[in-house]
């Protein structure tokens, strides 16, 4: 699949109000300026953990500790996790599509202290690094998963 592809799949599959119309925007920039990867990026990865948020429990929910306190959800990695133990059983293909993202979550180390973008749920890699390529692989694993969705 070639990265026009990717953002026509995905927008098949994407909440119409919510992120559709944020697509096709994202689709035009980049159609036009091709450089833009850069700044479309982090959408991109917010997206992606939303994405794979409306397939867990997590989605649609404040969660509320027994004290009454607001419960943070799951980002990342942990998000990742969450949606394999509760996909397992009904949507194994989707399983194995998730272990294959978990390469954009990798666990950070004391020693990635601001160099790592994973504190911050987009993604193991520092912005200065991202290019074209990193960009387009990321449109297509998010195209890969969006049948799932459960938007």
């Amino acid at each position: 699949m070639n990265v026009d592809e990717a953002f026509d799949e995905l927008m098949k599959f994407t909440h119409f109000w919510n992120w559709a119309p944020d697509w096709t925007v994202c689709k035009n920039i980049y159609e036009t300026i091709p450089d833009s990867y850069s700044v479309l990026s982090p959408f991109a990865y917010c997206y992606l953990e939303e994405l794979i948020r409306s397939t867990t429990s997590e989605y649609g929910r404040v969660h509320i500790d027994v004290q009454g306190k607001k419960v943070n959800r799951k980002v990342g990695y942990k998000l990742i996790e969450l949606a394999i133990k509760e996909n397992k059983v009904i949507k194994p293909e989707y399983v194995l599509q998730l272990e294959v993202l978990k390469k954009y979550y990798v666990k950070s180390k004391s020693t990635d202290i601001g160099d790592n973008r994973n504190s911050v749920a987009h993604g193991y890699m520092h912005p200065r690094f991202w290019d074209k390529e990193s960009f387009e692989n990321l449109i297509i694993d998010i195209a890969n998963i969006s049948k799932f969705s459960g938007f």
